[in-house]
């Protein structure tokens, strides 16, 4: 498995719930089935779309058991393993079977607010302890600290274990200042669907996106029309996909995704608290779109 593997469209998969707030695994299996008959080229699981802050670890084991069985090497999976707490991190991973997972995706940590001294020791720590190829993860509007080019690029260039970076800082100078000096082979992945066309424009390798949930196939076509150069037709999917890519995070994230799925007939439209189903409003806007 090279980095090149996850160039292209990755999905940040939710889980789904029934009325009861348990895991649906038939929805799930539904969901994962919908991707990659969609062509995506890669599935994330238990990112923050998949609501991990609300799963007990043995809800994390057996998600990860489902979703490695149901791929069945199909495409590769990635794993969420990120948090504040670097010591825990470690033994997470080190408590964890890999078997049928490709890469882990990692998380800046979030609350602390560490300087970027200390995300880059984070990060140095994980990297030595996971068997598996890293990729960061910077999302500022959720961690609360961004973790600058400058870390990023001695993130990569201190050890090949890093393959690349979801980078959702929203902050095009950033990413350009991480395209310009990244290693050759290390991978830049916008994290923010609506900013994805954009960044290919910039070099950026594809995207780990949310809205590709809804149409897989079309969201695919977009990112490869992209990473080949054909902007005429990229351009002209992003408009069609534009105002479902701005609306699923109208009222939280993954509400608006939810929303769209269950109006789909995928799964249930349940979250869990903290998180709250979107507004009634919201979610008829939604389903007119599909």
């Amino acid at each position: 498995m090279t980095a090149h593997s996850f160039r292209g469209t990755g999905v940040a998969m939710i889980t789904p719930f029934n009325a009861k707030k348990e895991i649906d695994y038939p929805a799930l299996e539904k969901v994962i089935n919908h991707l990659i008959n969609g062509h995506v080229n890669y599935l994330v699981s238990l990112g923050t779309t998949g609501e991990t802050a609300t799963l007990s670890k043995e809800e994390k084991k057996q998600v990860i058991d489902f979703t490695v069985k149901t791929i069945a090497g199909r495409v590769p999976m990635v794993l969420g393993i990120g948090g504040n707490h670097t010591a825990e991190i470690i033994s997470t991973i080190e408590h964890t079977n890999f078997e049928g997972i490709a890469a882990i995706l990692s998380v800046s940590p979030y609350y602390n607010k560490p300087n970027q001294e200390g995300i880059f020791q984070h990060y140095k720590a994980i990297g030595e302890a996971s068997p598996l190829p890293i990729i960061l993860y910077n999302v500022p509007a959720r961690t609360g600290a961004n973790m600058t080019a400058e870390t990023t690029l001695r993130i990569a260039h201190h050890s090949d274990k890093f393959i690349g970076m979801k980078e959702a800082s929203c902050d095009i100078i950033q990413c350009m200042k991480i395209i310009k000096d990244k290693p050759k082979d290390f991978l830049v992945i916008s994290g923010d669907d609506s900013y994805t066309l954009p960044l290919l424009g910039m070099g950026m390798d594809g995207v780990i996106s949310v809205a590709a949930h809804v149409f897989p196939d079309k969201f695919s076509a977009m990112v490869n029309a992209g990473l080949k150069n054909d902007f005429d037709t990229a351009r002209k999917l992003h408009y069609e996909m534009l105002n479902l890519m701005t609306g699923i995070f109208e009222d939280g994230s993954p509400g608006g995704i939810k929303a769209m799925l269950h109006a789909m007939g995928i799964c249930d439209n349940e979250v869990r608290l903290p998180l709250a189903k979107v507004n009634d409003a919201l979610y008829e806007k939604l389903k007119k779109m599909i």
